[in-house]
């Protein structure tokens, strides 16, 4: 059994991401989540205007309502929204998603310091419902999306500690290079290489802050525990009860992400236990999202 923490889809593909390639259809998703093998998803909306188009809360949860044995909503609000300031009625609107049933927000990734008063504004709303919030992060303010932090994460320990109620779902290249030591500040915006030879940031912060959970999707997840298969393994091992399976499958015609074929590899070279495996791939979200199973 597979969950998948992190997806994306749209009823109209349009336009795409960036213009030049497109989403899949709810459809389209289910066909590759049969080859895959995955049962359950966490349907992520895209808001915010660096990734264009902006998408509806509504359209998520036409589309789970629609296929309500696969998909699971979340929310989401960009922090620039309604009144541009930190005084935006956030909690009204989270009021609202909740009742109808969306179980997180995110993909927050607005290009903006993470500790920026806006973003606090709309964390403060979260951590008032105890909603889970997954996030993309970016190396650099401008030329592209996610939230900015600098090198060590200083704005994310900020977080960490001032919404303590927040299970904040990490994700992206500069979020999980940061398992190691960074020999290289620019590698953030990538996909380090080799082995870990120091810990690095990301660790070390879900060992002092339980708030702290991983999504393991797309390249960056996988690069993470790939890069050095023991490391990796002793990492699931370590925080196997924070840990979450997930693809982030964006363009219909991306291969089939390789992060499920590693966790299996892992388990049957009993690198990894049965237990860890399983917590991982489907019973670590089920706890997180109050699922019935």
């Amino acid at each position: 059994m597979l969950i998948d923490i992190h997806a994306h889809a749209r009823q109209f593909p349009g336009s795409g991401r960036f213009v030049y390639d497109n989403f899949s259809s709810p459809e389209q998703l289910l066909e590759r989540y049969k080859k895959i093998g995955i049962t359950k998803a966490v349907l992520l909306p895209i808001v915010n205007p660096e990734v264009y188009e902006p998408q509806s809360n509504g359209e998520i949860l036409d589309i789970c309502r629609k296929y309500s044995d696969t998909f699971i909503p979340f929310c989401n609000i960009d922090p620039r929204a309604m009144t541009n300031s930190p005084a935006a009625p956030f909690r009204e609107l989270l009021a609202f998603y909740v009742e109808q049933g969306y179980k997180g927000l995110g993909e927050m990734m607005p290009n903006l310091p993470l500790n920026d008063p806006l973003i606090d504004n709309l964390l403060s709303a979260c951590n008032e419902f105890r909603l889970p919030v997954t996030f993309d992060m970016a190396a650099s303010i401008g030329g592209r999306y996610g939230v900015y932090d600098e090198p060590g994460l200083p704005m994310l320990e900020r977080a960490l500690d001032r919404f303590p109620d927040i299970t904040f779902l990490g994700h992206s290249p500069p979020f999980w290079a940061e398992i190691a030591a960074l020999d290289d500040v620019a590698s953030r915006a990538g996909y380090p290489k080799g082995p870990v030879r120091k810990e690095g940031r990301v660790p070390e912060l879900m060992r002092k802050y339980p708030n702290l959970h991983g999504d393991l999707s797309a390249g960056s997840g996988y690069n993470a525990i790939s890069r050095d298969p023991d490391y990796g393994a002793a990492f699931l091992e370590e925080f196997q009860d924070r840990l979450y399976y997930g693809t982030d499958i964006c363009d219909p015609k991306a291969p089939e992400p390789p992060l499920a074929q590693l966790l299996v590899k892992m388990r049957d070279e009993k690198k990894i236990s049965p237990d860890c495996y399983e917590k991982i791939t489907w019973k670590n979200a089920v706890r997180l999202l109050g699922l019935k199973v």
